[in-house]
């Protein structure tokens, strides 16, 4: 039954993690609904669950998947089982994941401005997070190709935004890093002056990935960052890296800050949004990371063609 899932090993990791995950949340005040657009359909059985509209009476396995999994579109809640998981996340896999193998990728182009971005209509997913949240290493981990986020790094794109087109099909989108710990509130923030625009006008954007460094405690940048997204109904993923590096000195382990950080989104978020742990040294979550997109990239196809 559903409800072995808070305590199976999706991942050696995750016990401890699952385990501390409540069935359900309180309404916060200000709570924020995750309502990416591309889930907000009337016929997505996730639009419903996400506006905090329950059915009385459900069990407490219902309330389970409704208030901590994600539910993509084209899945019931209450058939959700425990191989429809994927391992070291909250995603549920469904009907829409297709072949999430990349082939190729090449760089297209660096644009300083949201309009100087390539104007096909191929669905597009966007990299952000802290400067030295792994971001290259990410993408290069995804790609398999070293020399791809090399192209980001050259002198001058460092602050541009950068697209990746993989597969000839859809794009990865490399953005610039925010968060230098050594420079004021108002320099780091700087990023926003013009990926805001990038976030709230790209109608080819499917979901931010937002990478959190799950070696270090939650950071304020990285939920205000969140924050933001959610209140403009923008989807995203939470893409915890560095999941192999293990607790040294007293720092917590990356299951304790990933639980940590996941208890401070709840104060916004009545439901957690997609969540997935990686690794580029060790492999995790690479193949269930494109599996994920894959999902959401077809309904977004789909969604674009009827």
């Amino acid at each position: 039954m559903l409800l072995t899932l808070r305590c199976r090993l999706l991942n050696p990791q995750l016990s401890s993690l699952f385990r501390s995950l409540p069935h359900s949340h309180k309404s916060h005040p200000s709570s924020l609904a995750f309502g990416p657009s591309i889930f907000q359909q009337p016929n997505c059985p996730y639009a419903s669950a996400a506006k905090g509209q329950r059915p009385a009476g459900i069990s407490e396995a219902a309330k389970f998947v409704r208030t901590v999994l994600f539910v993509p579109p084209g899945v019931n809640p209450d058939d959700v089982t425990d191989d429809m998981v994927l391992p070291g996340s909250n995603i549920v896999l469904g009907p829409y994941a297709g072949d999430a193998k990349i082939k190729d990728v090449d760089f297209v182009k660096s644009s300083n401005r949201p309009k100087d971005c390539p104007k096909d209509d191929r669905p597009e997913f966007a990299m952000l997070g802290r400067s030295n949240v792994g971001k290259s290493s990410l993408i290069n981990f995804l790609v398999r190709k070293k020399e791809v986020a090399l192209t980001s790094k050259k002198p001058g794109k460092t602050q541009l935004i950068n697209h990746f087109l993989v597969n000839k099909s859809w794009y990865i989108v490399d953005l610039p890093g925010y968060g230098f710990a050594n420079a004021p509130e108002s320099a780091r923030m700087d990023w926003s002056s013009f990926t805001k625009g990038y976030f709230l006008n790209r109608e080819t954007l499917v979901s931010v990935l937002l990478l959190i460094d799950a070696s270090v405690p939650p950071q304020k940048i990285d939920l205000d960052c969140a924050n933001w997204l959610g209140r403009n109904n923008i989807s995203m993923t939470f893409v915890f890296t560095k999941c192999d590096k293990m607790k040294v000195g007293k720092g917590r382990r990356p299951d304790e800050n990933i639980r940590n950080f996941l208890e401070l989104m709840k104060e916004s978020y009545r439901h957690h949004p997609p969540w997935i742990m990686t690794s580029s040294i060790t492999g995790l979550g690479r193949d269930e990371l494109l599996l994920h997109m894959s999902q959401l990239r077809n309904y977004w196809d789909n969604e674009e063609t009827t």
